[in-house]
């Protein structure tokens, strides 16, 4: 099992360039709008023609330009969950589940009927969509697309029109309702969390191109790129200086760091995490950046510091186990930076 994709396609002055090879059962592309995400979807599911590629799922070819084979939509076996769900809005659940299915009228029904069991929607038959939930909506939805047994199921930003509590839930729920199926699911997302939640291995695009991709948890923890960095939700990147193996200086803060281990040969930039500064009262101000507050912001379960830069405003985020702390000694003096939490990036 697994997918190749080498698409090439100009739309306007956009170019979309990708190329990924995975054997993961569960992907995940991440990126801004405009980067591509939709696009390379609507490619796999045939939607959106290339004009040069290869595109294979499970070994079966869907797209070769060299030996001029496009497989028309209908013969890819591709689910594609739109954001609206694009559910038929004057048929019934049993008519928008029961058209995704071939064969006899007996066997749609039974198909039917099986998956109105599995995804929970017994009593809701003769609802339309409109008179539905949004969670009721996704599973019909869902129910739709595995009736026909897709190899690969497309997940297109399902969750981004919603509030938080419905998506956390909703959320949820799609990965329990797919936790048995053993095709391929792609989600596309500009939103880390869902990509983080749902994924074991992870794209970033940028511009049309893959920028990077790995095993999700990995490039959380070594994004390596600037974008990628930012993407994953790194509030602090800062351009440096490179001194030696073992310093570099920030100019930006003001401050030089030292590390006790061996410098990365290249980069750029550094990224820092919100929540990994260590305030510093008494000690000397080694590794550190001088506390100077411009604002707070308070939230529910954490605080916001925002510290004066000559650059871009550094953030450093509290959460509740430090309060009591910041209470009893007061603002810091400095922000200490541990090296070893440090995103060396290009």
């Amino acid at each position: 099992m697994g997918i190749r994709i080498q698409v090439k396609k100009q739309f306007g002055e956009f170019r979309l360039n990708a190329d990924l090879v995975s054997n993961s059962r569960r992907i995940g592309i991440l990126g801004r709008s405009g980067c591509g995400k939709t696009m390379t979807l609507k490619a796999i599911a045939g939607i959106q023609e290339i004009d040069q590629g290869y595109i294979e799922v499970n070994d079966h070819v869907f797209v070769d330009s060299q030996k001029r084979i496009n497989r028309k939509p209908q013969e890819r076996r591709v689910g594609y969950l739109f954001q609206n769900y694009a559910l038929f809005p004057t048929m019934t659940v049993t008519k928008n589940i029961m058209a995704g299915i071939g064969g006899t009228t007996a066997e749609k029904r039974s198909r039917t009927a099986e998956m109105i069991d599995k995804f929970r929607l017994r009593g809701l038959e003769d609802h339309l969509p409109g008179q539905l939930s949004g969670g009721q909506q996704q599973r019909v939805a869902l129910a739709r697309i595995m009736a026909y047994e897709p190899e690969v199921i497309l997940l297109d930003e399902p969750f981004s029109a919603l509030d938080g509590y419905l998506k956390d839930r909703l959320q949820q729920e799609m990965l329990e309702l797919l936790a048995e199926y053993q095709g391929i699911v792609i989600l596309v997302s500009h939103n880390r969390d869902e990509i983080y939640r749902f994924s074991e291995e992870l794209l970033i695009m940028e511009s049309g191109a893959i920028l990077c991709c790995g095993k999700t948890r990995e490039v959380f923890r070594n994004p390596q790129h600037k974008e990628a960095a930012r993407l994953t939700g790194c509030k602090n990147i800062v351009a440096v200086n490179r001194l030696d193996d073992h310093s570099f200086e920030i100019t930006d803060w003001g401050t030089k760091i030292i590390s006790p281990t061996m410098l990365p040969a290249d980069f750029n930039y550094i990224g820092y995490r919100a929540h990994d500064f260590i305030p510093i009262w008494n000690e000397d101000g080694e590794n550190g950046i001088h506390f100077n507050l411009k604002s707070l912001a308070e939230l529910p379960f954490e605080q916001q510091f925002f510290v004066s830069s000559k650059g871009e405003d550094i953030c450093w985020f509290v959460q509740r186990e430090l309060y009591k702390e910041l209470q009893e000694k007061g603002m810091p003096r400095y922000l200490k930076i541990d090296p070893e939490k440090i995103l060396y990036l290009q």
